[in-house]
């Protein structure tokens, strides 16, 4: 079952057991695949259908979102927005594979800047290709670009 079909099923789910919270979230995840689908139909792709990694995408661009709006709200006091952006958070992350924690996420930066014999902020792009390329999904790139800058600033 791919990540859509667990989407659809989680949405059939919370509908049936009147979770609002859920159903509003993935409700959204659906629409901002929709999205995804009609921007890969306007640039002319044969192959038009949401794969899991156009969905982690999402999932992650979506992720990035909330968090920031996160911030805002508990700057600003406003914690019933702030509880309703965790909600989200929580919800979105139960479709995500298991998120590296910071301990692993170093490790991997090392073995990437290893891998492409990376010697000074400037071998940044080729340490994250490789990180994208292996552990899409499954690490926050924001943490592991301030790891490759303190890696190789030294």
């Amino acid at each position: 079952m791919n990540l859509l079909d667990k989407i659809n099923a989680q949405l059939k789910e919370s509908a049936l057991k009147q979770d609002k919270d859920k159903v509003l979230t993935l409700r959204l995840i659906i629409s901002a695949l929709k999205d995804k689908e009609i921007e890969k139909r306007g640039a002319g792709l044969k192959d038009t259908s949401i794969k899991d990694e156009d969905v982690i995408a999402v999932f992650n661009k979506m992720l990035k979102q909330r968090r920031e709006s996160l911030e805002i709200y508990k700057k600003a006091s406003r914690n019933d927005l702030a509880e309703k952006e965790n909600k989200e958070i929580n919800i979105i992350q139960e479709f995500l594979p298991k998120q590296l924690d910071d301990n692993d996420t170093k490790k991997v930066c090392e073995s990437a800047i290893k891998e492409v014999g990376a010697v000074s902020i400037k071998d940044m792009g080729k340490a994250m290709a490789i990180l994208k390329s292996k552990y899409s999904g499954s690490i926050d790139f924001s943490k592991a670009g301030a790891f490759l800058k303190e890696l190789l600033s030294k």
